[in-house]
């Protein structure tokens, strides 16, 4: 099994940063990528940034968020910079890779943490 532990989320002031962690644990022998996703009150979930060897954003946050990752550590990074009132949402890691014999591949998400302008 492998779960997927974030934290960081919080309020935000419109102009200010805040920094999202995202932990897999488990039965994991190699993760392939992981990334960010994001829902919006009454919106569908959207992609905001993804690592899998390169790094991808939407284009809504090209320039002020950046993704990153310690390998070593299973964790992915997300690093907010001048933050917009339309940021607010819920935020949801997700990691993809190989669990081993018994498990095989996984695709695992977060349970999602809160990032709220304080505005």
């Amino acid at each position: 099994q492998v779960q997927l532990v974030e934290s960081g989320g919080g309020l935000g002031q419109v102009g200010g940063s805040l920094r999202l962690s995202c932990t897999a644990s488990g039965s994991i022998v190699f993760i392939n990528a992981m990334g960010w996703y994001r829902q919006a009150p009454g919106k569908q979930r959207e992609l905001v940034a993804t690592s899998d060897g390169s790094t991808n954003y939407a284009d809504s946050v090209k320039g002020r968020f950046s993704i990153s990752r310690d390998n070593a550590a299973n964790t992915v990074y997300l690093q907010m910079n001048s933050l917009k009132p339309e940021d607010t949402a819920v935020y949801y890691c997700n990691a993809q890779g190989y669990a081993g014999r018994g498990y095989g591949w996984f695709d695992k998400w977060g349970q999602g943490t809160q990032v709220t302008d304080s505005s």
